[in-house]
């Protein structure tokens, strides 16, 4: 079912999307508003290139890039979870989550 699907939308417009999606990510992280906004464009990012592994996985009709998609995206919630304590431990500490501020933290 899923490669009927594959072949009706075309891969390319599902590559199309996962770099749209992954520039748009990418763009987040360079122009940053805060830390949020990267943590977020970070994870865009992430999801960007398992959507890729996950279409050539079914194009390829191979389970391998599925299961890797899987550790990925526990890989990822592990890394959000440990990021978002991070921030708030900064924030408590210093009052802002700004990165400019942040980068004159030496100790």
């Amino acid at each position: 079912m899923l490669n009927n699907i594959l072949e009706q939308i075309g891969i390319g417009n599902y590559i199309y999307l996962s770099i749209l999606l992954f520039c748009i990510g990418a763009l987040g992280v360079l122009f940053r508003r805060s830390t949020i906004v990267m943590l977020m464009s970070v994870e865009l990012m992430l999801a960007a290139a398992n959507m890729l592994l996950a279409v050539f996985s079914v194009y390829h009709q191979d389970t391998g890039g599925q299961v890797f998609v899987i550790f990925s995206l526990a890989v990822a919630a592990a890394e959000v979870a440990i990021g978002l304590a991070i921030l708030v431990a900064i924030y408590r500490n210093t009052g802002t989550t700004d990165i400019d501020e942040l980068k004159h933290l030496k100790g």
